[in-house]
């Protein structure tokens, strides 16, 4: 039987099968019947190897377990390019294959992959996907460049969402390790970076729907503004724009052209934006509103400013058409608050959450701008240290003063960073830089530990602008220190704690309280016990210029404060009480008071055989006269 199968497999390609064999022996793997008639099944299935891309799928993954490991070999060294159907659907191990073939390069990707953090399994995945990369395009990994390895990214993920069950976010998850791994490996040029959704084909069917003429205009504008400015604000304009011209698009087909757009297209665009519920639910916020209608303005704008051939023939927007923006104060945490929540931050395991919270409260970093910070932000000036803030939203950069706690969190954060990165970013996370919402999600933890609710990064540097102006801060050192361009920024704060306005108002409301206050007679059975207790107490201790309301049971500190002054007289018939006054001040451990009695008790003993003096007994309890230096005091 197996004779005759061997006379109806033509011989083809016998060379690739011995090399197959050869590189198999050299690995110590086993070579028999089996391992060389699946290689010569699939060349004899598949003479052009080319051809195995063109198969329908089903015949590709019909062949038998030994072809397949063929296949891999195959892919591996360059000899066949499967298409990434094959590989997401299969999910060969064309990682152990490349292992094989290339023991260096999976000693120092396994190595780098460590030092980033990844276990073993993780890294071992990592690996295989690389190979995946390798049989996509036919060449090893030192020749695959960014435009390859982002067009992989693209094929293999497409590939899973066409074929069921071949779990799509594990592998875009996997895809994102492997490019951390690729970039400290010195395979890849670019940082790994978060991707969302990519909606280009979306936009593009969108803007497909818009008249030609239109969408041409519009599409120079945003690439004219794209030299200056923002991302973020060209993607807000073009957003603007976009839904502009599907709404014109949609309701009025005599509109081919910028020109032709009139006044009533606005207006009809700035109800629209009013009716339209938000993403969220609910109206949009008028803020957006006049967001919207200022990128539109400043299309129109520019066009008259260019001279442009297709421009509306007179301004379309106009001041009256921007809703009354709100002015709200910042929303900031007072000081009860912030203390709760650094008191939380600091019992919290992770020293990344601990290291975040601490820099935004201390620093009033924008959370942009946290994540921009280098290794080398740290700088010594003089005998202080301070911090560099990156270039952020107002395009300048800055230095703030470093807590002497800050410093030793960051100091310790630098001793725990994995060494040899090529990123020079202060927070990286496996080698890639943290995101956003990791700062978002350590603040959010660690208030609601603190019982605060919701609290935002952002809402930490409005509490230390208004921390910073309630203690005397000035306008312009809070500027420096928040990297604001201009004072109108700043004063913002100043509408949160006018000391001014404080302290009048609380001047006024003292004198209009005391009409509440004014004292009223009582019944005269209105006096209870202890109330009575007390006033005959008083009484008893009648000062010369009011009373001591002291409590028999508590100590006063200034018990023996008429006897240490120069004008004290007292004589022998006293000394009985001087004495329970010694040892009143010995059993309290008063040593000073002790001292004072031990003296005025020698004294007495001195002048035994002495009259004394007239007039110069001070009776207890004492009454101080008015010229008494201690009448305060007492």
């Amino acid at each position: 039987m197996r004779r005759a199968r061997a006379a109806a497999l033509p011989i083809v390609r016998p060379h690739l099968v011995e090399y197959y064999l050869a590189h198999r022996a050299a690995q110590g793997m086993n070579t028999d019947h089996k391992v060389r008639w699946g290689a010569r099944a699939l060349l004899a299935a598949v003479p052009d190897l080319a051809d195995f891309a063109g198969l329908p799928l089903e015949r590709q993954l019909a062949f038998n377990h030994e072809t397949h490991r063929f296949i891999s070999w195959l892919a591996v060294t360059g000899r066949l390019q499967p298409g990434a159907d094959y590989l997401v659907a299969r999910r060969p191990r064309l990682g152990i294959v490349l292992a094989r073939t290339d023991p260096e390069l999976h000693l120092r990707f396994m190595e780098t992959a460590r030092s980033l953090g990844f276990r073993d399994t993780v890294a071992m995945t990592q690996f295989n996907l690389l190979a995946h990369f390798v049989a996509l395009f036919g060449r090893q990994p030192h020749e695959l460049r960014q435009a390859d390895w982002d067009k992989g990214r693209h094929l293999l993920l497409e590939a899973a969402r066409r074929i069921p069950s071949r779990g799509v976010k594990a592998l875009s998850t996997a895809l994102f390790n492997l490019e951390a791994t690729l970039f400290h490996c010195s395979l890849s040029d670019q940082l790994p970076r978060r991707r969302s959704p990519d909606r280009a084909d979306m936009r593009a069917q969108e803007w497909a729907r818009v008249p030609a003429r239109l969408a041409q205009t519009m599409q120079h504008y945003l690439q004219q503004i794209g030299g200056t400015l923002r991302p973020g604000t060209v993607k807000n304009a073009e957003l603007t724009l976009r839904e502009f011209a599907l709404l014109v698009a949609d309701e009025d087909a005599t509109v081919g052209c910028v020109a032709d757009l009139k006044r009533r297209h606005v207006e009809r665009y700035r109800q629209w934006l009013l009716e339209r519920p938000a993403a969220r639910g609910g109206p949009l916020h008028r803020h957006t509103v006049r967001d919207r209608l200022s990128k539109l303005r400043g299309f129109f704008r520019r066009l008259d400013e260019w001279d442009a051939d297709d421009r509306p023939p007179r301004q379309l927007v106009f001041d009256s058409d921007f809703p009354i923006a709100d002015e709200p104060l910042p929303r900031f945490l007072d000081d009860a608050a912030a203390a709760k929540l650094l008191a939380a931050a600091r019992q919290d395991p992770d020293p990344f959450t601990r290291l975040a919270i601490e820099i935004l409260a201390r620093t009033g970093m924008r959370r942009s701008e946290m994540l921009g910070l280098t290794i080398d932000a740290v700088v010594q000036i003089g005998s202080a240290y301070w911090l560099r803030v990156p270039v952020g939203k107002m395009h300048t950069d800055r230095y703030v003063p470093l807590h002497p706690q800050l410093k030793t969190l960051l100091d310790d954060w630098l001793l725990h960073r994995p060494e040899g990165l090529r990123s020079n970013l202060l927070f990286t996370d496996h080698g890639r830089p943290v995101n956003a919402s990791r700062i978002e999600a350590a603040v959010r933890m660690a208030a609601e530990r603190a019982g605060l609710g919701r609290v935002t990064p952002h809402q930490l540097r409005h509490t230390l602008a208004t921390q910073a102006i309630n203690r005397g801060m000035s306008l312009e050192a809070i500027a420096a220190l928040l990297g604001h361009r201009s004072l109108s920024m700043t004063r913002v704060y100043a509408r949160i704690a006018d000391r001014t306005v404080a302290d009048e108002y609380f001047a006024v409301s003292e004198k209009v309280e005391a009409l509440y206050d004014a004292p009223r007679r009582l019944p005269a059975d209105a006096e209870g016990t202890e109330m009575a207790k007390l006033r005959r107490e008083m009484h008893r201790r009648m000062l010369g210029n009011g009373y001591c309301a002291r409590p028999v049971e508590m100590d006063c500190h200034f018990e023996s404060i008429c006897e240490s002054c120069t004008f004290f007289v007292t004589t022998i018939e006293f000394r009985p009480t001087l004495e329970r006054q010694r040892d009143d001040a010995a059993a309290k451990g008063q040593v000073a008071r002790e001292q004072i009695f031990d003296g005025l008790l020698s004294r007495l003993d001195g002048e035994a055989s002495r009259s004394p003096p007239t007039g110069g007994r001070l009776f207890r309890p004492c009454t101080i006269s008015l010229e008494c230096p201690h009448t305060m005091s007492g």
